[in-house]
């Protein structure tokens, strides 16, 4: 399963959450408290192993200035977190991550089967209207489930140690994807981390997932 910690505001962290466990970092380019420089991001992306998916997080951002941050930081993703149109999706030339907001009544924002042919993976996050992410809030994650017949989803929205096995079990996702869950006082928490990973760890040695 793919674990990736979103929000990467510095090296130390960085490198922490790999040797966690973490599998992909996500540096948020767009109006947020985890919003980080692209010369920020270029320095601690160019220190982490080869191995590890660098995921730029954009909203609604024009393609000139996504293509130019992601070949100037070395971002190896990208993650559209906005109302991105298929047509706009499909510019560009690395894997794609395509956030779908999930309402209480499992609708979808903006439809899945629009980005299909142009995704790697579909995020599952929670819907709050005029907020584009972010929020920390969980939604019923059955919604989720009709969402992977479209493609690959990563959970998202509302996840953190305590509730990450019980999330994982019930939606059998591709991926997760925390921020928030694993902060005290608005910064990323090493143990908090672990204990994320650890849980999910758990989860793929008792039901034989590997």
């Amino acid at each position: 399963m793919l674990i990736k910690i979103c929000g990467i505001k510095n090296k130390k962290i960085a490198h922490w959450a790999v040797e966690a466990g973490a599998d992909a970092l996500g540096f948020v380019f767009a109006p947020s408290s985890r919003c980080i420089t692209p010369f920020k991001a270029k320095e601690i992306i160019k220190s982490l192993p080869k191995n590890i998916l660098k995921i730029g997080v954009f909203v609604n951002e024009d393609i000139v200035k996504v293509r130019e941050v992601q070949q100037f930081c070395g971002i190896t993703n990208l993650q559209f977190h906005g109302q991105e149109s298929a047509e706009y999706c499909k510019q560009f030339g690395v894997p794609l991550i395509k956030a779908i907001k999930v309402k209480v009544n499992g609708e979808f924002v903006p439809e899945p089967i629009n980005y299909q042919k142009f995704v790697k993976y579909f995020l599952a996050d929670t819907y709050q209207h005029k907020k584009e992410g972010g929020t920390g809030k969980t939604f019923p994650w059955q919604m989720a489930l009709p969402l992977k017949e479209y493609g690959p989803v990563i959970l998202a929205g509302g996840l953190n140690p305590e509730n990450i096995y019980q999330a994982i079990d019930f939606v059998q996702p591709e991926g997760v994807d925390v921020s928030s869950g694993v902060e005290t006082h608005n910064s990323k928490d090493i143990q908090k981390i672990k204990n994320f990973i650890q849980e999910i760890w758990r989860w793929e040695n008792e039901n034989n997932h590997t």
